[in-house]
């Protein structure tokens, strides 16, 4: 093999590792930002109103078909 041809190749690899090693860093930035969003839209939820102690509404599902 040729001097020339070794290099051109060491250089085509190393193009390759940095777009791969580019691609991944995008992908974990994107994973991160939509975590950020649902966090956000989790925390923009209604908390549900708390049941009185004594109550029995919706405590029981009837299953007679």
């Amino acid at each position: 093999m040729d001097v020339s041809s070794l290099a051109a190749a060491a250089s085509a690899n190393a193009a390759t590792s940095v777009r791969a090693e580019a691609s991944v860093k995008v992908l974990k930035k994107a994973i991160d930002l939509q975590a950020e969003g649902t966090l956000q839209l989790l925390q923009a939820l209604p908390q549900p109103p708390a049941t009185p102690v004594d109550s029995v509404a919706g405590g029981v599902i009837d299953t007679w078909v």
